[in-house]
């Protein structure tokens, strides 16, 4: 092949190679490759650490809040904060991936500020070895990070509002509560650091509460019902009454179960030894006996205390009394006149019970008050519809009495050992005293003035095992659930006193549906209500309580 040719094959594959463009792709990846793997895998590093950190406030979270408790509960003093911190944290922190010195966790504590809130921070820092960025001069990434754990000089006063009903003591239930309960005072009480930091009050509740029979002269005590002849007797004049208005010592007993629910009674029927009467004894007393709330189921169990004396002839009158204590019928020597719980005469004192026979109980409020936290008053005419809580001579009055705010532990649980179950259902009453019961302004068993420098969680815990079934008015669930429903809604509106409500239904075997009421009421929508289907659960239920009432906060 002649020179010429070979020069020209020679340019012709030069200019191929010139013009290729295959291996510029390769070395144009090579290049570009470098600084894509380095940001791949900074992203990968930087998960690394972000893992770590998050790893990392974990458990400075878990050290903040148990060094607080350690704290609170008196467990560590100030001084052993840091050297605590450091145990806590090495216990807890899990991802090996980084190095974390000890010396790095750092504990600082701060007292009581003016708001009384007292906290602790911890913090800590580490490094983590590179993979990738260690070819861009990184070798190590450093992450940290803190918590701080901040509660306040925070006092507790909790309102125990619990079942007393007939049917608590079915199934082992009452005895249930009593244990959860006593145990819960327990627990509650090791919170107590100095005086004041815990109160708790027991409401035992059935229809009505009782307040104990001390309060019998109190001036909030309302004695128009428990004085007042049966409510079905107020009109004379209907067929039903109609041999009310000849009776008199020696005439059949007025008064039939099928027309009144009650029938007549030898003397008043809350004293020792009164028995039923067909014949309205010489005395002339007209004595209405036990209403079986055939008539009045708001009445139900409920006793009157008082009789009727009964004058008759020419002479006979209603002397003072007015048309609301006496009626007479006829005229002449046939005249008739019934006086309700007599006189103070020596002849008709029998037929008037004192009020020092009062069993303690008392029922719902005038509506609406029933339904508010208001300040029930002192004066004897305070007006309709009346503030102040009316006395009940109730056949089924609890021997549990209501215990305000108290920090006495040992006289809590024995008012706990006290209840016995008895009566109908009324959870707003019960509801209604729990709440009186936090008042520090409101009475009748106000709670000792709250200290400002503290801060204040007001608690209500209330436990029923059934549906309502009675109150002053009625033995409609659905109009007692209506009146606990603006009770509920009352305090959740309270907002400078604000409590948080807690509600437990026992519900055994599922005998009832669950309570609509009692879950509306709760003032927090996660926790605060619980169903338990078994009495063993009742324990439990107090315990996934005191686990939110008491539990420390963590700030940041």
């Amino acid at each position: 092949m002649s020179i010429t040719a070979i020069f020209n094959r020679l340019s012709t594959a030069a200019r191929r190679f010139a013009a290729a463009d295959q291996g510029n792709i390769a070395v144009i990846f090579a290049l570009a490759s470098v600084p894509i793997i380095t940001f791949v895998g900074a992203a990968i590093d930087y998960s690394r650490v972000n893992a770590a950190r998050s790893s990392m406030q974990a458990a400075l979270d878990s050290t903040a809040l148990m060094l607080s408790k350690d704290l609170t509960n008196g467990t560590i003093t100030t001084s052993q904060i840091q050297a605590q911190a450091k145990i806590y944290f090495a216990s807890l922190y899990t991802d090996k991936s980084g190095t974390v010195s000890p010396d790095s966790v750092q504990a600082s504590y701060t007292p009581k500020d003016s708001s009384g809130i007292t906290k602790i921070q911890v913090t800590a820092s580490g490094n983590l070895p590179t993979d990738f960025l260690r070819m861009a001069g990184y070798p190590t990434l450093d992450f940290g990070t803190s918590s701080t754990a901040a509660w306040g000089n925070t006092r507790m006063r909790v309102a125990m509002v619990l079942d007393n009903t007939g049917s608590m003591a079915q199934n082992g239930k009452m005895a249930a509560l009593q244990t959860a309960a006593k145990d819960m005072i327990d627990t509650l009480s090791t919170y107590n650091k100095q005086e004041g930091d815990v109160y708790i009050s027991i409401i035992p509740f059935a229809k009505d509460v009782n307040v104990g029979t001390g309060y019998v002269d109190a001036p909030w005590i309302n004695w128009a019902e428990w004085e007042a002849e049966p409510p079905i007797l107020n009109d004379k004049s209907t067929s039903a009454n109609a041999a009310f208005k000849t009776a008199v010592a020696g005439s059949d007993c007025p008064f039939t179960k099928n027309n009144h629910g009650f029938v007549c009674m030898d003397r008043p029927a809350t004293t020792s030894g009164a028995k039923t009467a067909s014949k309205i004894p010489s005395s002339g007393y007209i004595c209405p006996g036990l209403d079986s709330g055939r008539k009045l189921p708001g009445k139900t169990n409920i006793y009157y205390n008082g009789c009727y004396t009964t004058v008759s002839g020419a002479s006979a009158s209603c002397g003072s009394f007015g048309p609301n204590r006496c009626s007479c019928y006829g005229s002449g020597s046939s005249k008739i006149c019934h006086l309700w719980r007599g006189d103070d005469t020596p002849a008709t004192a029998a037929a008037r019970p004192a009020h020092s026979t009062w069993t303690g109980c008392v029922n719902d409020r005038d509506q609406d008050h029933d339904t508010e936290n208001i300040d029930p008053g002192s004066a004897v005419n305070d007006g309709t519809p009346s503030k102040r809580f009316y006395a009940e001579q109730w056949s089924d009055c609890l021997p549990a009495t209501i215990t305000p705010m108290s920090n006495q532990w040992q006289t809590l649980k024995n008012q706990i050992s006290a209840m016995t179950p008895s009566g109908n259902t009324n959870q707003a009453v019960g509801l209604a005293w729990g709440w009186q019961s936090l008042s520090t302004t409101n009475g009748p068993i106000a709670a000792k003035a709250k200290e400002s420098t503290y801060v204040y969680k007001d608690y209500i815990v209330l436990l029923s095992d059934g549906l309502n079934t009675q109150n002053r008015w009625s033995t409609s669930q659905s109009s007692i659930d209506t009146r606990q429903d603006i009770l509920c809604g009352n305090i959740k509106k309270d907002t400078t006193n604000p409590v948080t409500v807690f509600t437990i239904q026992v519900n055994i075997n599922n005998a009832d549906p669950k309570s609509q009421v009692l879950q509306d009421c709760v003032t927090t929508p996660n926790g605060s209500f619980q169903m338990i289907t078994d009495p063993n659960e009742t324990s439990t239920a107090f315990k996934n309580i005191l686990t939110q009432i008491s539990k420390l906060r963590v700030a940041k």
